[in-house]
């Protein structure tokens, strides 16, 4: 689980579905805290081909900001999304409430938006994240340290 301060999402339906649906808190987890650069880079490394959406079956689990046009969304402990919005969008690294607009249930690149602070910031592309390999790999990283001791 990424490591964010309280925060909390929104996924508003556009077209037939408009309204907020949900808000949801993020966990917080210890440790060292990377920058944001960094932690695109992390999460860039594991994140896959740019997909065309991601369905949403009524619930998220949490999301983190990446800095001013990127975060990553957790659908499910263990399935994140990394999205790309256009830039900018003002203050997405310093809101609490994020808002995203779907499309009977799915999240497309193109077409569906974040809402931060009530400006809409068009999402331009979704990349799926090997988030169990990451944390695989983090596991493994954090062992080397113990084993040479």
């Amino acid at each position: 689980m990424p490591a964010s301060s309280r925060k909390s999402v929104a996924f508003v339906g556009s077209v037939a579905f408009v309204g907020l649906v949900a808000l949801i808190g993020a966990c917080s987890s210890g440790g060292p805290r990377l920058t944001d650069a960094q932690q695109r880079e992390r999460y860039a490394a594991y994140a896959g081909p740019p997909v065309d959406s991601f369905t949403w079956l009524g619930r998220f689990y949490s999301w983190q900001t990446l800095g001013d046009n990127q975060l990553v969304v957790f659908t499910t402990p263990s399935d994140a999304y990394l999205l790309t919005v256009q830039a900018p969008c003002n203050d997405l690294p310093f809101t609490q409430i994020v808002g995203v607009t779907t499309t009977a249930g799915t999240v497309h690149a193109r077409l569906d938006s974040l809402i931060v602070k009530g400006w809409r910031c068009p999402i331009t592309q979704i990349r799926p994240v090997d988030y169990a390999r990451m944390r695989a790999d983090l596991r493994s990283e954090a062992q080397k340290p113990k084993a040479s001791s």
